[in-house]
């Protein structure tokens, strides 16, 4: 069985590493030590990842959509050629490029800064383990 230092934790969460310990020492998610280490069964990580995200999504309004995958963030980057655009989303610790129309950009006013949720539906999903 893996398991995650509380700084890995943090990082698989997208939140910060003290945010990450006040989840742990209010019980959230379990914890145990290994010498001076706080460790994370990658189980009880899992089960708590999703958690957090339906727990995320209650206070969101109900999207009408058959994409799943949903990665809200903020607009980190965006290139507006003639038709089309690149649109860069930070969401947590992903970065997301999406290339789609420049109507559509504007329709959405998508500019750095602004909220957005990148939704992913896909035939081919690559998964690596590392």
């Amino acid at each position: 069985m893996e398991s995650y230092t509380i700084g890995q934790a943090a990082r698989l969460l997208g939140v910060s590493i003290d945010t990450a310990r006040r989840w742990a020492d209010a019980e959230r998610f379990p914890t145990r030590r290994e010498g001076t280490r706080r460790m994370v069964d990658g189980p009880d990580l899992a089960a708590f990842c999703v958690e957090a995200a339906q727990e995320g999504a209650e206070g969101e309004e109900a999207a009408h959509t058959s994409a799943r995958n949903a990665f809200p963030g903020i607009v980190t980057g965006v290139k507006l050629g003639t038709v089309d655009a690149q649109v860069e989303i930070q969401a947590g610790p992903h970065r997301i490029v999406s290339l789609l129309t420049r109507e559509a950009v504007e329709e959405l006013g998508l500019e750095v800064g602004a909220r957005a949720t990148a939704r992913v539906k896909s035939t081919s999903v690559f998964i690596d383990r590392v």
